[in-house]
């Protein structure tokens, strides 16, 4: 997973449906913070930093997290042409490390999960990083046929929302409620259509 990412880096935003998702995603999670105190977040899987960078002014520190040292350098070179200077790109593992610095107001991430092997692990260690009635808030696909991907991926073909909820709920999730926020129309073989779920939890 990490070496496609690596590849797929520097070109990354020159993809025209990653901004469009990512403002569709923005746009949800202003609804879902408009109420909220929350100060301190996480974005899991921040590539190169579309979300946080919509996100930035309703934030005062932000983390990005991701496993790609490439991802995370483009990442560091967009803030600095942005003179941005309270997000912090993380080059970090979560799937196999724990981290322990600190925890957050509300932790989001966007087509992350399905490339999570064990995915109810790595939400049991989402629920520790986050402080007592922080939010999550998670973005991907339904579930899918496979076409989605190559077909050498490895990951999950998207997820059942109520099953999702059900993990989130088991693990100490509250107010699990999800939308579909988006759909990613290619139109290339066989014209398929591919909607985005959002979902929120409280800690």
């Amino acid at each position: 997973m990490t070496n496609h990412f690596d590849k797929a880096a520097k070109d990354w935003d020159k993809n025209l449906i990653h901004a469009q998702r990512t403002e569709a995603i923005a746009n949800e999670l202003k609804i879902l913070i408009k109420d909220s105190p929350a100060k301190t977040a996480l974005e899991f899987g921040a590539g190169t930093a579309l979300l946080s960078i919509v996100m930035k002014d309703y934030f005062q520190d932000i983390t990005l997290m991701d496993s790609s040292i490439e991802m995370t350098n483009v990442s560091v070179e967009k803030l600095a042409s942005l003179d941005v200077h309270h997000i912090h790109p993380l080059f970090f593992d979560l799937a196999t490390n724990d981290y322990t610095a600190k925890t957050f107001d509300i932790i989001y991430t966007q087509m992350a999960m399905h490339h999570i092997d064990d995915v109810e692990n790595m939400i049991i260690k989402l629920y520790k990083l986050l402080n007592k009635g922080g939010i999550i808030a998670i973005a991907d696909l339904y579930k899918e046929d496979g076409s989605f991907h190559d077909s050498d991926f490895k990951g999950h073909h998207g997820f059942n929302p109520d099953e999702l909820s059900n993990l989130l709920s088991k693990h100490g999730f509250m107010e699990v409620k999800y939308n579909q926020c988006y759909e990613i129309e290619r139109l290339e073989g066989s014209n398929k259509k591919f909607p985005i779920f959002f979902m929120s939890a409280v800690k």
